[in-house]
C-alpha cells in the first residue's frame, strides 16, 4: 500500500450554494491534484439575505446541520488541511457573524467571511496566468450569486482587481444598487480604452452549465464565442423557470439563476468587445486549494 497523499478541501459558502471541494496532491513539483469529491448544496443564502438582510432562523440550521456533515466528510476523506470561507450573502448578513461563531462552537469548523477584493485573489490564485495558451489581455470574470469579481491580467501580470455587489441571487431579488452597475462600466471602459483587445476567462457554475448548453464543450474547444453565449441566452431568456428544467434538464436552483449570469457575462463581454470566453472549470474552491498547499509548502 503506498503512501497517504496530502489531501486538501475547500469549502465555499456562497450566495446561492454551499460546496465542498476534496483533493489529493498527486505531484507536488507541479502541483497537480486530482478532485476527490465535491458535494454543492443550493442552500441559497442570498435568497434570505437580499429580501430580508439577514438569514432565517430555518436556514441558519440547515446551514450548521451541513457544516457537521462536511465536517465527518473532511475526516472519512483524511483531510489534511481545509479552509472554509463565506462570500457576499455572509458579508451582508446582519447576523453573520453570529451564526459563523455558532458553527465554529458546534463543529470545529472556523469560517472566514472574505471581501471581494480577496475572494477576486484567492481566485486569481488558480495560476491562470502561467498557462502558456492565455496571451495577451485577459478579464478573469466570477459570476456569483452575490457578488461579481474581474482581474485584468495582461501578459500574464495582474493589473487590475475589483468586486461588484452584482450577481444573479440579488438580481433575482431587485437588490442591485444601479451605481454597482455605473462602477463596472466605468471601470470596464477605462480597461478598454487602455488595453485594447481583450479576451475573457470566466469561471463559475453558470458560465460552465451555459458553456456545456452551447454544444462548444463537446468539440473540445477551450471555451465559446461571445455569438454563441449570446444564442443559447436569447433561447433561455424566452422560457419559464419550469420550461429551462425540462427542456435543458436543469436543475430548479440552476435554472433561475443561469439566465441573469448570462446577462452579466454579456454585459461585460460587450463593454469591453470581448469575441471570445475561454472556460478552464475552475472556481473560488479550487483557489482556496492552491492556497492552502502554498502555506504548507512555506512552513
Amino acid at each position: 500500500m503506498g503512501a497517504k497523499k496530502e489531501t486538501y478541501a475547500a469549502i465555499d459558502i456562497g450566495s446561492n450554494a454551499v460546496r465542498l471541494l476534496i483533493k489529493e496532491l498527486e505531484n507536488p513539483s507541479g502541483p497537480v491534484f486530482t478532485k476527490v469529491q465535491l458535494v454543492r448544496v443550493p442552500l441559497r443564502l442570498g435568497f434570505d439575505v437580499f429580501s430580508k438582510g439577514y438569514i432565517t432562523n430555518h436556514k441558519k440550521k440547515d446551514l450548521v446541520r451541513l457544516m457537521k456533515a462536511y465536517r465527518h466528510l473532511m475526516r472519512i476523506y483524511d483531510v489534511d488541511s481545509f479552509r472554509a470561507c463565506a462570500t457576499s450573502a455572509m458579508r451582508d448578513a446582519s447576523n453573520g457573524k453570529d451564526i459563523i461563531a455558532d458553527i465554529a462552537k458546534t463543529t470545529g469548523i472556523s469560517i472566514d467571511i472574505i471581501d471581494g477584493k480577496e475572494e477576486a485573489a484567492i481566485i486569481y490564485g488558480n495560476h491562470i496566468e502561467k498557462d502558456n495558451d492565455l496571451k495577451g489581455n485577459l478579464l478573469y470574470v466570477d459570476v456569483g450569486g452575490g457578488s461579481t469579481e474581474t482581474n485584468l491580467m495582461s501578459d500574464g501580470r495582474l493589473i487590475f482587481s475589483s468586486s461588484y455587489n452584482i450577481g444573479t441571487v440579488r438580481m433575482l431579488n431587485s437588490a442591485v444598487d444601479g451605481k454597482e452597475w455605473e462602477r463596472l462600466d466605468a471601470d470596464l471602459k477605462a480597461i478598454a480604452a487602455e488595453f485594447g483587445k481583450i479576451d475573457l476567462i470566466g469561471s463559475g457554475g453558470n458560465i460552465n452549465k451555459l458553456y456545456k448548453l452551447s454544444g462548444q464543450r463537446e468539440t473540445g474547444c477551450p471555451g465559446m464565442g461571445v455569438q454563441s453565449l449570446k444564442d443559447i441566452y436569447g433561447e433561455l431568456s424566452k422560457l419559464s423557470v419550469e420550461e429551462r428544467i425540462e427542456r435543458y434538464n436543469l436543475k430548479p436552483d440552476r435554472a433561475d439563476v443561469i439566465v441573469p449570469a448570462a446577462h452579466i457575462f454579456l454585459t461585460i463581454a460587450d463593454t469591453v468587445s470581448a469575441n471570445y470566453i475561454f472556460i478552464p472549470m475552475i472556481g473560488l474552491s479550487d483557489g482556496i486549494i492552491d492556497g492552502l498547499y502554498c502555506e504548507r509548502q512555506k512552513s
